[in-house]
């Protein structure tokens, strides 16, 4: 089967992405172990994951979030307004996202920290429940995260970026 034809047969994946605001206006970028050698430059991202079903894309965001992160002090700023699509290169088609997917569908949320770093803890996240995705955390400036992510997904963060660059540090009243 031609990757065309294979690429028309899969499916997206329903999912979410998370860019995480602390107070000064950076974003939680978390640092995947790289998987491939092509795209080993490229291990930050934000948090991202799959919506179960009978899941509300919101309650999704949340839970994926912690399951990465083991963050629940957060509260949500803004959604975006549609739906963002990336389709995996051809080279991992029918191998990436379990073979199951053509690429993922996915709808993002801002959301502000609200709790205190500590909380944070990518190498057990969710209280040890899910495996780590992440080896290491920062907080990095939106505008960096494009550069950061493998070349596939680098759209979506560009459009993550015109989305959500207007939320900045946490005015203090």
């Amino acid at each position: 089967m031609t990757n065309f034809a294979l690429r028309e047969q899969l499916p997206y994946r329903p999912c979410v992405g998370i860019v995480l605001f602390n107070n000064e206006g950076k974003v939680f970028a978390g640092k995947r172990k790289p998987q491939d050698k092509e795209f080993a430059k490229y291990i930050w991202q934000l948090p991202q994951g799959g919506i179960d079903k009978g899941e509300v894309a919101a309650e999704a965001a949340l839970r994926e979030l912690y399951e990465e992160t083991n963050v629940k002090s957060v509260e949500i700023i803004e959604k975006s307004k549609n739906p963002l699509f990336y389709d995996l290169p051809d080279e991992l088609l029918g191998i990436g996202l379990k073979g199951k997917y053509r690429g993922q569908v996915q709808d993002w949320f801002a959301m502000r920290f609200t709790g205190e770093e500590d909380e944070i803890n990518v190498k057990r996240p969710a209280n040890g429940a899910h495996p780590a995705e992440f080896s290491a955390w920062a907080w990095k400036q939106l505008d960096e995260m494009p550069d950061l992510i493998v070349p596939f997904k680098r759209k979506v963060y560009d459009d993550i970026l015109a989305m959500f660059s207007h939320i900045g540090p946490k005015k203090v009243a």
